[in-house]
């Protein structure tokens, strides 16, 4: 495959797939947003076209999901408009592209997990941003792969898991929504799982998360519990929590064709969490 250039390479996910793609044998080109502005065409091509890589790994993306609101333009020009300009400078340098999407492209009102043929219907700006990426990715280059994950957590970056920890450390009780259902994702499993994917040459859209699905609440008091954190946390309607975006209800994400394509799941949300948060204290960021 040759040469992997990975956008958005000091985020939280680009860290974790840089790491994944070298300890793989990659010979690999981390690209932050000051080596790289992916809302620039010409720039994208340009440097595209001087590393010619044989895969792109688009992690490179507008995430502050309230902000958004405010912000559209900007959203949909990393999101939806980067998108197109990486895809586009792929399909010149006939490179493949790995780009990251996300569980908010859906309304979260389906009562079970979402399946890669579900239509997107997304409720903020974040998701439709994110949704146009896919479109613009999907229609022009079809030796890609869009992965959709959820609720990351991982070393480098700001995150629930972490927050959820540091306001713990405060001592005081904590209020967390009990009513968002979705799928947190380990940065160095689904890392992982993206330089598998890729050798498998099946291009197409595929969810990718740790296994198993929680609530928001659930995902906080484990986390707190692992660390031995002795704070109560108290379960809220998201309605107590107004906040600029909505958020989707349930967006758990189902993994067909996943292990049909790369021969296996990723771990369940517990290990997952278990892994960061002993990571952590290991480090002492956890208790610091």
């Amino acid at each position: 495959m040759g040469k992997v250039m990975v956008t958005g390479s000091r985020g939280m996910l680009g860290r974790a797939v840089v790491a994944a793609f070298s300890a793989a044998g990659f010979d690999v080109v981390a690209l932050d947003h000051g080596a790289l502005d992916v809302t620039d065409l010409s720039a994208v091509r340009k440097v595209t076209t001087e590393l010619r890589p044989g895969l792109v790994v688009n992690c490179a993306a507008y995430t502050d999901v309230d902000r958004a609101e405010s912000e559209s333009a900007l959203a949909m020009s990393v999101n939806a408009l980067g998108a197109r300009n990486v895809a586009l400078a792929c399909l010149d340098a006939g490179a493949q592209l790995v780009h990251i999407s996300t569980d908010y492209v859906f309304s979260g009102n389906k009562g079970e997990p979402y399946s890669i043929w579900d239509p997107c219907d997304p409720i903020n700006t974040y998701g439709r941003s994110k949704a146009w990426g896919e479109y613009y990715v999907r229609s022009l280059l079809p030796r890609s792969y869009i992965i959709r994950t959820s609720w990351l957590f991982g070393p480098g970056g700001d995150n629930f898991v972490a927050t959820m920890l540091r306001l713990a450390r405060d001592g005081e009780t904590i209020q967390v929504v009990e009513d968002e259902q979705g799928c947190p994702t380990f940065t160095e499993d689904l890392a992982g799982a993206m330089v598998d994917l890729v050798r498998t040459r099946a291009f197409g859209t595929y969810h990718i998360t740790n296994s198993g699905s929680v609530t928001r609440y659930g995902l906080a008091s484990l986390a707190v519990a692992l660390a031995g954190l002795p704070v109560r946390i108290q379960p809220v309607a998201s309605g107590e929590f107004p906040r600029r975006a909505a958020r989707p209800r349930n967006s758990a994400l189902d993994a067909f064709p996943l292990r049909e394509t790369i021969g296996h799941l990723l771990p369940d949300w517990q290990d997952a969490v278990r892994r960061y948060v002993i990571g952590l204290t290991s480090t002492g960021v956890a208790q610091s």
